[in-house]
């Protein structure tokens, strides 16, 4: 358990943790746990957990001695948590043991905060952050040191922003929603008209919105709409250093890798999958279920069909990548073999014309 992220885990015992997840309980119910670690790292007060054979012996091995485990793995001299999933009921029990730390606590005295602005029940504000006019606030929410939230932005229930966020003018954010530090929400879109030299700036005069228990990793940046809205959906995972332009829309449960980045007016569907550094070009449509591998590139205007998996740049079909990828990895032979074809040829003489 980290201290520097994790608060401090109240005292729970097997049986509790057994009934909190719906699970059997295997050993000793009384046995006491505070936090989760990894099985070298953890005390006698600490979870594990196992998935795998392979890692038996590490389980087996471990001071910790209470193991979320399938029914096919038991540990001996251990108290068992028997789950059909042990990474999942591991991170459900970790969540319930090692609630994160407060961010803020109550409103700081150095905090700025306009008249108009409301913050419900239980809101915190931490040193230095900045709440502009007609902001809402929602109970029980945690604004971090040096954030800013502009005029007229909504902020729901239960969420956590950490240190140095920044919120332009009316962004919305949902409940239970997690933006990590340095994330921009809101900033104006990349949208310029030419003409003779110069740049005109298109309107950037739309809205985000940010639905319930999504989460925004450190350093995003995720554009307002320019004349619409820019949608992520709830419960959408989005990694550190991701760019989402101008009326991109994000489906719910959909992940997204770090450095990816999304074009204008694209539209991403629910559940997919986008690996890191992904470049997704603008007006490009990635159906429900679809999966983009790690560094793929797909084109402008292009539609990835629900459920499809495609890699490579431009993206293609995951099949048709990994036989493409192969005769790319075979050039060099093919070359020599090609060289040397070539030099036969040459060294060959001349046939004669045949004569009458």
């Amino acid at each position: 358990m980290t201290q520097e992220t994790r608060a401090s885990g109240a005292m729970r015992t097997a049986g509790e943790l057994g009934r909190y997840l719906g699970c059997t309980v295997s050993g000793d119910s009384g046995v006491e746990i505070r936090g989760v670690a990894s099985p070298e790292r953890a005390g006698a007060e600490d979870l594990i957990y196992l998935d795998a054979p392979r890692h038996l012996g590490r389980a087996a091995e471990s001071n910790a001695r209470c193991v979320i485990t399938l029914a096919a793995l038991p540990v001996p001299g251990k108290t068992l948590l028997v789950v059909p999933r042990p990474k999942l009921a591991f991170a459900k029990a970790a969540a319930w043991l090692s609630p994160p730390a407060a961010i803020a606590e109550g409103i700081h005295a150095t905090a700025v905060i306009a008249d108009s602005a409301t913050l419900e029940t239980g809101a915190a504000v931490g040193p230095f952050a900045v709440i502009e006019d007609d902001v809402h606030i929602g109970e029980g929410t945690q604004v971090g040191a040096f954030c800013f939230v502009g005029r007229g932005s909504k902020i729901g229930s239960g969420c956590r922003l950490y240190s140095r966020v920044t919120l332009y003018a009316g962004v919305q954010i949902g409940d239970r929603v997690v933006v990590h530090s340095g994330a921009v929400l809101g900033a104006d879109g990349f949208g310029y008209v030419s003409e003779a030299g110069t740049h005109w700036k298109f309107p950037q005069a739309g809205r985000l919105e940010i639905e319930e228990d999504s989460e925004i990793g450190a350093n995003a940046t995720i554009d307002r709409g320019s004349l619409e809205v820019t949608r992520v959906g709830a419960q959408v995972k989005i990694d550190n250093l991701v760019h989402i332009a101008h009326n991109v829309q994000v489906g719910d449960r959909t992940l997204i890798a770090a450095q990816t980045g999304v074009a204008g007016s694209s539209t991403i569907g629910s559940d997919v999958l986008i690996g890191g550094q992904v470049g997704i070009a603008d007006h490009c449509r990635l159906e429900d279920g679809c999966i983009a591998g790690a560094q793929a590139g797909i084109p402008t205007g292009k539609t990835i069909r629900k459920g499809q998996t495609v890699w490579g740049c431009p993206a293609r079909p995951i099949a048709r990548f990994k036989e493409q990828y192969a005769w790319y990895a075979r050039l060099p032979e093919l070359g020599e073999r090609i060289r040397k074809l070539e030099s036969t040829k040459q060294d060959k003489p001349a046939v004669p014309p045949m004569s009458d």
